[in-house]
């Protein structure tokens, strides 16, 4: 394996183990064990140390890491990278379970902007979080995961949609959505086998579980493809391969020992839903843990500000590669490729955050760590999307930059990047961390 495809190959591992939004944290945990993180508690008092690493977990889905740097943040500002946690897809409603003529299916909601005809007619199952009561009224929360497949969304026959190759798949989002996941007799109660299936996997009593957070999720493990194997495929690659690039870059040992500024990495639940809530990006997650660093370094108030005034933010989201089988679709000037470079995202309507200023230094830190870069701005007839990076720069004050490696197929159950820009972004997000 080329050091490339090793860094891709660590990615769909984790994808892999990494189902959910609160799988994802509890799998960046893991990793930061390895590197002695402290974990802080927001309802306690903190004492930062020289020398030492620490993180923070909000509602179990979004996680904020920092290393301390030679300097205080006063001194040389905090250097952070944001992205997201989550991904669209399908969620299952409170009355989970109906049955129609003896199959059991789950009610579903649509969650942010999924490509919905990719979920059709594949091996699909359930991830996320439950939570329980347990002794004497006592309530606790616990990962579920069932890695089986469980469930499918089947497509209806050509024979009764004989229009569906020129038309395209169309799914009613309220009635054609439901997944199948059982076939029951007469007697059988499908909430209560609903309830079933998430005692086996968690061993906590049907009765005692309350209340979940659960995805549709695919089984299909992530994969390299291509003839020279150059392509990778997966689940949630917009925004996991983000935050797998920030968290690589942060745990470099170089960065870990020699940084002068703070260095941070900010990982958010909520992006592809608007990101406003506690745990989103536009909340007060990251002001608040920005605040008591600066405060748990330097008692004085003004420090802070004086902080944030010589901060940086890298906003990484994934970014939209050409297709060549749908060139009307691009921007002729602003066409981006994958495997040859991190993208640089811009619109003047300031849906992402780069400006002349921001770009200039996202240039300098690709130079000085020889990597490509490239340029993309939408068609000016297309809705642009948006990321965290609009919303955090306003919301903090501070001088921010979008970029994102490019994929196929965004918000598709299955996507697809370039092999080498993943080693292009940890490269460069290492050395903004070193600036």
């Amino acid at each position: 394996m080329t050091t490339a495809q090793t860094s891709v190959q660590n990615l769909l591992d984790f994808i892999d183990n990494s189902p959910s939004p609160w799988h994802a944290v509890a799998s960046i945990e893991a990793e930061l064990e390895k590197f002695q993180f402290i974990r802080l508690d927001e309802t306690e008092k903190w004492q930062l140390q020289a020398g030492r690493r620490y993180y923070v977990v909000r509602d179990d889905s979004s996680i904020i890491l920092f290393v301390p740097g030679n300097k205080s943040p006063a001194e040389s500002g905090f250097r952070i990278i944001g992205a997201h946690t989550d991904s669209p897809g399908l969620r299952i409603r409170p009355n989970a379970a109906a049955v129609n003529d003896g199959i059991a299916q789950l009610g579903v909601e649509i969650y942010g902007g999924p490509i919905l005809a990719t979920f059709t007619d594949r091996d699909l199952s359930l991830a996320g979080r439950i939570s329980y009561t347990y002794g004497d009224g006592l309530l606790a929360h616990k990962r579920v995961h069932l890695e089986e497949p469980v469930l499918r969304l089947s497509n209806l026959a050509i024979h009764m949609n004989r229009k569906v190759n020129e038309e395209g798949l169309k799914l009613h989002k309220q009635n054609q959505l439901s997944p199948f996941f059982a076939q029951l007799t007469a007697d059988q109660l499908p909430q209560s086998h609903f309830l079933a299936l998430l005692e086996q996997a968690t061993g906590i009593g049907g009765s005692q579980i309350l209340s979940w957070d659960l995805a549709v999720c695919d089984t299909q493990k992530g994969a390299f493809w291509g003839a020279n194997q150059e392509f990778y495929a997966n689940s949630q690659i917009d925004n996991l391969a983000s935050c797998h690039a920030g968290l690589q870059a942060l745990l470099d040992t170089t960065v870990l020992n020699q940084t002068a500024g703070t260095a941070v990495c900010a990982f958010f639940d909520h992006e592809e839903i608007g990101s406003k809530s506690h745990i989103g990006a536009d909340g007060s997650f990251l002001a608040d843990i920005l605040q008591r660093i600066s405060q748990a370094i330097s008692p004085e108030q003004e420090d802070t500000a004086r902080a944030l005034a010589q901060s940086f933010l890298v906003s990484v989201d994934m970014a939209h590669a050409y297709h060549p089988n749908f060139p009307s679709a691009y921007d002729a000037s602003h066409k981006v490729f994958v495997n040859q470079g991190p993208v640089i995202k811009s619109n003047a309507n300031r849906r992402y955050s780069s400006e002349s200023i921001s770009a200039a230094h996202f240039i300098h830190w690709c130079e000085a760590a020889e990597v490509p870069y490239q340029r993309y701005s939408h068609r000016s007839d297309l809705p642009c999307g948006s990321t965290i990076g609009p919303m955090t720069s306003a919301r903090l004050g501070i001088r921010s930059v979008d970029v994102g490696c490019p994929m196929w197929a965004m918000h598709s159950i299955r996507e697809s990047a370039g092999v080498q820009d993943h080693e292009y972004m940890i490269k460069v997000l290492k050395q903004f961390l070193l600036s």
